[in-house]
């Protein structure tokens, strides 16, 4: 096992080296998107179940359903629900709107890197230049694989908590 994590070590950090410093940036936002992830995960299907049980038996105790003064408590209870189920959402299209530009971000210091290169060496040690090259391209193919493994399960997240607000709704009748 340790031997497999020293190989695995050595091939993020050849990886790394190969790609350059901002895939410590691309790293660095998958971590805080995936965090933010299984942390709305968790509260949709762990904790939302008896935030959803307590408000429906507040409700369903109430003898007064139909005055004015109880829609307005329904639809309280409705908005803060919908906002514990939707925060951090935005942080969370942010991190996978935010990755493939970081990717650009190392495109542009690779590149940067490959006219150094060609100012110092000319254009005759194209070995140096596909290091810059490779500098170039691996970030972008970073944040690009970073924005699409968040993007599937951001989309059904998203999914499962308008249907969570909409059942909520739907289990509260306000005759």
């Amino acid at each position: 096992m340790q031997l497999y994590l020293m190989g695995l070590w050595e091939t993020v950090r050849d990886f790394i080296g190969t790609g350059g410093d901002v895939l410590y940036l691309v790293f660095f936002a998958l971590l805080i998107m995936w965090i933010v992830m299984i942390e709305r995960a968790w509260y949709l299907f762990g904790v939302f179940p008896q935030e959803r049980k307590r408000i429906l038996e507040s409700w369903n105790t109430r003898k007064d359903t139909t005055s004015w003064y109880a829609h307005r408590i329904r639809e309280a209870w409705i908005s803060e629900a919908s906002e514990k189920l939707s925060a951090r959402m935005l942080v969370l299209k942010t991190m996978i709107a935010i990755c493939p530009l970081i990717g650009l971000l190392g495109t542009v210091t690779g590149m940067i890197a490959v006219f150094e290169i060609m100012a110092v060496q000319g254009t005759g040690n194209p070995r140096l230049m596909a290091g810059g090259i490779s500098m170039a391209t691996i970030p972008t193919m970073a944040g690009m694989v970073a924005a699409l493994s968040g993007m599937f399960f951001a989309q059904r997240l998203d999914a499962r908590i308008k249907a969570a607000k909409e059942q909520l709704i739907d289990s509260m009748p306000h005759h």
